[in-house]
């Protein structure tokens, strides 16, 4: 299996995916700048997290507009899996890969911490590892992932079984006011995942907790 990792002017959490999919998880795994047009026959496609265009604008909203952006739409709209990660959600979401709307968080403030996560579907090829209602740990960093969405919305993503992942009420992180503290969404197709936490950074045991590993293996798998 081969992985793009797509690199904008103001990605920071590239070489962290790399890592852990090519160093720990053994994969092929190639750099794909923004203005290239080709995904150089990639099977997955991680849009890793940072501040790209330095968030000007508004979050993701200039990153939809990189000619690989057409390459990323096209090849989610035929099946391949995509997963946007923090300013990768927020791009997804810019680009209509996904709905909703990712704004500032409840306290204005940037959140940096490992926080909890409810899985709360297993049927998706990014969740196919894990356990429905499992609790796994991953950090946050981000001053927008204050994930809203209206009603219907909010419906046809539960309906649909499209909420991936939620901040785990159990232990009170939801502490950027997401609605029904989600913190990851899947498309209808489940090819594509947005999610604020950083499964990357959550690889290895050294790093406090390796429970991120799951959702890439799943997506190997």
């Amino acid at each position: 299996m081969k992985f793009a990792v797509i690199v904008f002017p103001g990605s920071n959490c590239d070489h962290d995916a790399y890592y852990a999919l090519n160093k720990i998880l053994g994969v092929d795994v190639d750099f794909v700048w923004h203005k290239e047009s080709s995904l150089q026959s990639a099977d997955a496609i991680l849009i890793p997290g940072g501040f790209s265009y330095g968030d000007y604008l508004r979050t993701g909203a200039i990153a939809k507009y990189s000619p690989i952006m057409k390459e990323v739409i096209d090849n989610a709209n035929k099946g391949c899996p995509v997963i946007g990660i923090c300013n990768g959600f927020q791009i997804l979401i810019e680009a209509g890969l996904l709905p909703g709307a990712l704004i500032r968080n409840i306290n204005t403030k940037f959140i940096s911490k490992t926080i909890s996560l409810d899985v709360v579907t297993e049927k998706s090829i990014f969740t196919q590892n894990l356990k429905k209602n499992q609790i796994i740990s991953m950090p946050i960093a981000h001053g927008e992932g204050n994930y809203q969405a209206d009603d219907d919305t909010l419906k046809e993503l539960q309906d649909n079984d499209c909420i991936a992942f939620k901040y785990s009420d159990q232990f009170g992180h939801n502490l950027n006011g997401s609605v029904d503290s989600i913190a990851g969404i899947l498309n209808k197709q489940k090819n594509v995942l947005g999610m604020m936490p950083h499964p990357e950074r959550a690889c290895e045991k050294i790093l406090g907790s390796n429970d991120g590993i799951g959702i890439f293996k799943s997506m190997i798998n």
